[in-house]
């Protein structure tokens, strides 16, 4: 059955061209008029999504052909827009731009997939008459994509604007929908992997306000949102036909006691979390605990331990101080707590950090040490084939996700070789990983690695979550009943 889902992809003639001040300035100012949205955004991206989660006042979901297939995102955007009012998508890089010529996997090509309308936002720095010329060759370039309007952006002035604007109108046929002018001072701060994450702007409300003032001040927001509105209905699909934890509900739940525990460490270093992860694992029947390594003394009883992506190197200090919950996290997993880190949670479970010269103490776990540099040590998407033991992946399985990291392995294992106690997982078919081709560090029942998984497109990750926290679980009540047994005998 086909319903109507009123959305919009905001697209751009390349990276960096405003796709983010535009999309936070259009939901900010549609909530701020009583309208519901719902988020997306198009590919791998944690930090573009955090703000426009918190824009909406919902989770913001991301939709990647490569990571997921083209199923589970036509699933994912059909289950989670009920309730909303319109879908703001934002793209990635050129709407074009893709994995090889043909585009594939590019925003264009998540447009058709949605039968979405696109609004493009367009650099328009030292050029006038010629972005007539831009935009005429993005209309022809592919038909099928849907482009509604323009979106003129670093606009100089009234005359800039106005060569612009009756350039395009007249030549393309399209309309050009507002024009942003150049701002003195960027209203959303940046640092080296783009937008500074919004738990840590000093103040995340006041600098969404203003990009919606500036964005309805100067963009048809009603015009976009009745674009929007007019978009073809689609087919709902909000079912996915695969293996997952989901398609058992209620494999966390052990009859007669607790649901498994599932710690996350979330706070202002580790925030790269997907939240169809997290619904997974909740869907599952799984409890979540969100755990502080800056803040806590210890780690709570939990079945098992996720770590996510973040910056440790930004709190760095931070992490190093708080030597009591460094020392209580190694003391559970040499106990035996199945710990699953992705980036910078594998940089947390090293020996040391280094950053600009000096040396930060970090957990201790794995006998790596970590450098940061000036530039991505890696970045783009990753294929990985699970060749070691470990206790999260059966050996075969072959998974799709991403690295993007300015770390890199100061000293620790050469060559990705397997050494006393430690050992490789993973045999990259595409991507950096750790070193050697090599990603997936094994130590006792914790997994680390570069890359990150999205639960859609790996549903053995939440498998196999659930999996080794039951493992673990039934190993701590049988080391309890093995210990009451030996007390009694003692006794007797």
């Amino acid at each position: 059955m086909s319903k109507k889902y009123p959305r919009i992809v905001i697209a751009g003639l390349r990276g960096g061209s405003g796709k983010t001040t535009l999309s936070l300035g259009l939901i900010a100012s549609l909530a701020g008029k009583g309208k519901k949205i719902v988020p997306f955004k198009k590919g791998p991206d944690y930090i573009d999504a955090g703000w426009l989660s918190t824009a909406a006042q919902r989770p913001c979901y991301n939709l990647d052909p490569f990571l997921t297939g083209s199923e589970a995102v036509l699933a994912s955007f059909t289950r989670h827009f009920p309730g909303a009012d319109m879908a703001v998508i934002e793209g990635n890089r050129g709407l074009y731009d893709g994995m090889d010529a043909d585009g594939t996997y590019s925003t264009a090509e998540l447009a058709k997939m949605l039968a979405a309308p696109v609004v493009l936002i367009m650099d328009c720095t030292k050029v006038t008459r010629t972005a007539g010329a831009m935009v005429c060759g993005m209309l022809q370039f592919d038909r099928k994509v849907d482009i509604r309007g323009v979106v003129l952006n670093q606009i100089a002035g009234g005359r800039h604007e106005k060569v612009i604007r009756e350039t395009i109108e007249k030549y393309c046929g399209i309309p050009v929908l507002g024009a942003l002018p150049k701002q003195r001072q960027d209203l959303l701060s940046e640092r080296h992997m783009g937008l500074t994450p919004f738990q840590e702007h000093p103040g995340v409300d006041a600098a969404i306000a203003a990009v919606a003032t500036f964005v309805s001040g100067h963009v048809d927001v009603d015009r976009i949102y009745e674009i929007a509105q007019r978009a073809k209905p689609l087919k709902d699909t909000g079912t996915m036909d695969r293996e997952s934890v989901r398609a058992n509900p209620g494999s966390a739940v052990i009859p007669g006691r607790d649901p498994l525990t599932i710690g996350v460490i979330r706070d202002a270093a580790f925030q790269f979390y997907y939240p169809e992860n997290f619904e997974e694992l909740v869907g599952a029947g799984a409890r979540l605990v969100e755990i502080s390594a800056l803040t806590q003394r210890q780690l709570p009883e939990i079945d098992v331990l996720y770590i996510g992506g973040g910056f440790p190197e930004t709190n760095a200090i931070g992490l190093a101080k708080n030597r009591s919950f460094r020392q209580s996290l190694k003391k559970e997993i040499d106990k035996g707590l199945p710990v699953y880190a992705e980036c910078g949670g594998l940089m947390y479970l090293g020996q040391t950090l280094t950053l600009k010269g000096r040396k930060y103490p970090m957990a201790g776990i794995l006998p790596l040490d970590f450098e940061m540099a000036n530039k991505p040590a890696a970045h783009g998407y990753t294929v990985v084939k699970i060749t070691g033991q470990n206790p999260f992946y059966r050996r075969g399985t072959v998974l799709k996700g991403h690295e993007f990291h300015y770390s890199h392995l100061a000293t620790g294992v050469e060559n990705g070789r397997d050494q006393d106690g430690v050992h490789f997982a993973f045999s990259m078919q595409r991507g950096v990983g750790i070193i050697g081709n090599k990603d997936g560090i094994c130590y006792k029942n914790v997994l680390a690695t570069y890359t990150h998984l999205h639960a859609y497109g790996s549903p053995q990750w939440a498998a196999g979550m659930i999996r080794a926290a039951l493992s673990y679980r039934k190993e701590k009540e049988r080391h309890v009943t093995t210990g009451r047994s030996h007390t009694a005998a003692r006794r007797k």
